[in-house]
């Protein structure tokens, strides 16, 4: 049976082909994006993909943006929309930091609020937040946007055990680097406030950074895991991607109790 599914921040990247991915299986896929340019570019796309998708204008900082949730009968939402701010958290600018967190924190449970209270009353219903790699090890350079995925495991752990008596289920998907632009796009950030005549932290610093951006991988196979925890019987809660950091994170999650 076909299936409403609501994906924020679906203009570019993981959002945007994992869209794609359910709008191909038949479902009825509810795509938003922050700004009026992007809902033009979208459809288009979708226009010349000959694909059926619902796109529409939705900055999830704001609560009038917000409120089309309430027009929509959602069996899915996926909570993709989030920003990245890399730097030296020591010096990075607060309101660098509280912006993030309003994006990738705050408007996520503003958003979830408002999707659970319409899964309660059904009693059925799939929330899946697009958390990360950063969101169960943290990054150097990259501690505060580390600290949002951090925040999002919590909650979506919260969830996960508070809406199962209602029918609802919570899972979340953890990217690694992927080449969406996103992670070259928080990089690149630092440049905006970032001197090296006044700030403490040498720019050699961030040459760790560079490299990974090197080496970022195609997310065709994250949106396809996106689409699969979407449509799946019995999704697991965590879903990592690649699998080989599965190790990885285990790793470095027993090193901190040494």
């Amino acid at each position: 049976m076909p299936k409403t599914i609501l994906i924020t921040g679906a203009g570019s990247g993981i959002g945007k082909l994992a869209a794609f991915g359910l709008a191909q299986r038949g479902h009825r896929v509810i795509a938003t994006v922050e700004i009026w340019p992007q809902v033009t570019a979208l459809r288009e796309e979708v226009k010349t993909r000959g694909l059926t998708i619902e796109v529409e204008k939705m900055d999830v900082t704001l609560d009038r943006d917000r409120g089309l949730v309430d027009r929509w009968d959602i069996d899915v939402f996926v909570n993709n929309a989030g920003v990245m701010e890399a730097g030296p958290i020591a010096e990075l600018p607060l309101d660098l930091l509280r912006s993030m967190f309003e994006t990738n924190v705050f408007s996520a449970i503003a958003l979830a609020q408002r999707v659970a209270a319409k899964m309660v009353k059904k009693r059925a219903g799939r929330m899946i937040f697009l958390s990360s790699v950063a969101g169960l090890i943290t990054i150097p350079y990259s501690a505060a946007y580390c600290a949002t995925k951090h925040a999002i495991e919590s909650i979506a752990e919260g969830l996960r055990f508070e809406l199962a008596p209602f029918g609802i289920e919570v899972a979340t998907v953890n990217p690694g680097f992927y080449a969406t632009g996103f992670n070259d796009r928080g990089v690149d950030s630092v440049m905006h406030w970032y001197d090296p005549s006044r700030n403490f932290t040498p720019p050699g610093a961030f040459e760790a950074v560079a490299q990974h951006l090197s080496n970022q991988l195609d997310p065709q196979p994250i949106a396809d895991l996106l689409v699969e925890v979407a449509l799946a019987e019995n999704p697991r809660f965590r879903n990592v991607l690649p699998s080989e950091i599965e190790a990885l994170i285990k790793q470095s999650q027993s090193e901190a109790w040494g």
